[in-house]
């Protein structure tokens, strides 16, 4: 069953946008992502965001505005609309956190978090070019915020 919305977080810092690994338990397939997730109950949006930041990559975040809200998404997703949050460390050191739900914990892990120029494009490597949702994300990023 599909959710409605996913709340992801753009970390910026530096010109350095922050991706999350995840790696499939089952497969041992591996791709980058926004880190982000579902909202609780009761929970407005930007606490989701600053919620989901913490779990995944142990930064404590301000989340400065929306930069893309998306329902025309061009893959199969777990999710019929991404919205995407500017946000800024504001404490903490980037790291690989986790999924506290458990039939996302069973499926993958988070195993790395890295941040990756928005400056060049060319320095993100096969593993984000070659990614169908990933990087056309990335570019539309890039774009809201200036980058080309």
């Amino acid at each position: 069953m599909k959710r409605e919305t996913r709340y992801q977080g753009a970390i910026i810092r530096n010109h350095h946008i922050l991706l999350i690994k995840h790696c499939e338990h089952a497969t041992g397939r591996t791709y980058w992502l926004l880190p982000g997730g579902g909202r609780e109950h009761g929970e407005t949006e930007e606490a989701c965001v600053q919620r989901e930041m913490h779990e995944e990559t142990h930064l404590d975040v301000s989340v400065e505005r929306l930069l893309l809200n998306e329902d025309d998404i061009p893959f199969e997703t777990y999710y019929n609309r991404l919205k995407t949050y500017l946000c800024r460390a504001a404490g903490g050191d980037a790291q690989p956190g986790y999924d506290p739900e458990a039939e996302s914990a069973q499926q993958h892990a988070i195993t790395e978090a890295r941040w990756f120029d928005l400056r060049n494009p060319a320095l993100w490597g096969d593993c984000i070019a070659d990614d169908p949702l990933i990087f056309p994300l990335l570019h539309r990023i890039r774009a809201v915020l200036g980058y080309g």
